[in-house]
């Protein structure tokens, strides 16, 4: 298995931020999933799809109000 090399960023969020940012291009390109599958008439996987987008979606959110607390935490 590859793997990429390790970022430079040493900053304790900066994994947090990823993650948020994952989860939130995931929501966007779960859109072009669930259109394809609509488009095939295929129920099932356009509702499994949107299962998954609103997981990312929640994860979005919490990863979002987790930075929050934490940065009002550093900055006190």
């Amino acid at each position: 298995m590859v793997r990429e090399p390790a970022s430079p960023v040493k900053d304790k969020n900066y994994d947090l931020l990823h993650a948020v940012q994952m989860s939130l291009e995931h929501i966007w390109q779960l859109e072009t999933y669930i259109a394809d599958a609509d488009a095939r008439g295929d129920e099932e996987l356009a509702t499994w799809f949107r299962k998954i987008q609103e997981n990312n979606r929640k994860a979005g959110e919490q990863g979002k109000q987790l930075l929050v607390s934490r940065l009002q935490r550093e900055n006190g």
